[in-house]
């Protein structure tokens, strides 16, 4: 059964978990069927009292999260317009939810970082549309490229709990990321190889995201995910949805052959358009492998 945007804001305290397929960074200064999707998702939602990102673009050989009042605005990418460059997202960190993740997760270790990091395009060109008024602080905690798959579905229901703090957990990826097998003139579809992967996908995370690994055994597993770091965030929200018993689909489409933007919610649910149209580019001057997106 769906709840209209009021409804969704009086379940009380427990927040949504979100995973968010989040394409070109272009997608920060255009509005398309995924951007238009996401803003309405922005109004759904109950407001939280922080948001937590695991976002694709902070693929390092440790598990951080980030600790500063202020983070900063990183522009990850290469040979996009200046007007990219210029974004900025003036989002507050908040040095006291930092050390709520560090508790939630314990036993397991999770770093502070107080003045490295800050927010990558992964997470801002997301929030540019749930939260356009950059008025909840935002976090962001490290991908850690020296665990192993079955840590990051741990983490996931590690920090399960900090939704009952009113603290948004949005993992920011691609179930499908090949950027070396970009289709320029398959601008809003998918590669067969592409869509049956992510329907697998969809298949496990609304009928047993717990055990969401079973997807490494695909045999498009390989094309579809060349590198874990885009598909990892995935795992986070499987996590959680194990808790729950399953995960929603809420927008579902493709870009350019070989990216899927497929995007997911564990909680109430919600009515978003299931099919998004039109897409963000990415430069035509530039290898698609080459612009870290």
């Amino acid at each position: 059964m769906s709840v209209s945007a009021q409804n969704v804001k009086e379940q009380g305290p427990r927040m949504p978990a979100l995973f968010i397929g989040h394409g070109s960074p272009m997608n920060a200064l255009q509005l398309n069927g995924f951007t238009s999707a996401w803003r309405t998702l922005g109004k759904i939602l109950p407001p939280p009292r922080a948001i937590l990102v695991v976002s694709a673009h902070w693929f390092i050989g440790s598990t951080v999260v980030t600790a500063m009042a202020r983070p900063r605005t990183i522009h990850d990418f290469y040979g996009f317009p200046q007007a990219l460059f210029d974004f900025d997202y003036p989002a507050s960190g908040s040095p006291d939810v930092a050390q709520e993740v560090v508790e939630a997760v314990k036993p397991d270790w999770v770093g502070l970082d107080r003045d490295q990091w800050g927010l990558d395009h992964g997470t801002w060109s997301v929030l540019a549309h749930l939260y356009p008024d950059a008025d909840i602080p935002v976090l962001q905690l490290s991908i850690n490229a020296l665990k192993p798959m079955e840590y990051h579905l741990d983490m996931g229901t590690r920090l399960a709990s900090l939704r009952d703090q009113g603290i948004l957990i949005l993992s920011s990826g691609n179930v499908v990321h090949n950027l070396r097998q970009v289709e320029w003139d398959k601008p809003t579809e998918g590669a067969a190889w592409a869509r049956r992967f992510d329907e697998a996908a969809l298949a496990q995370m609304v009928e047993d995201p717990g055990a969401v690994l079973k997807l490494a055994e695909h045999p498009d597993f390989e094309q579809a995910v060349p590198t874990p770091d885009h598909f990892i965030p995935l795992l986070y929200t499987a996590g959680i949805a194990a808790i729950e018993g399953g995960a929603q689909p809420m927008i579902k489409g493709y870009s350019l052959g070989s990216l899927s933007m497929t995007s997911y919610n564990v909680g109430p649910h919600i009515d978003l358009p299931c099919e998004a149209e039109a897409v963000a580019d990415l430069p035509a001057d530039v290898p698609p492998d080459q612009t870290n997106i």
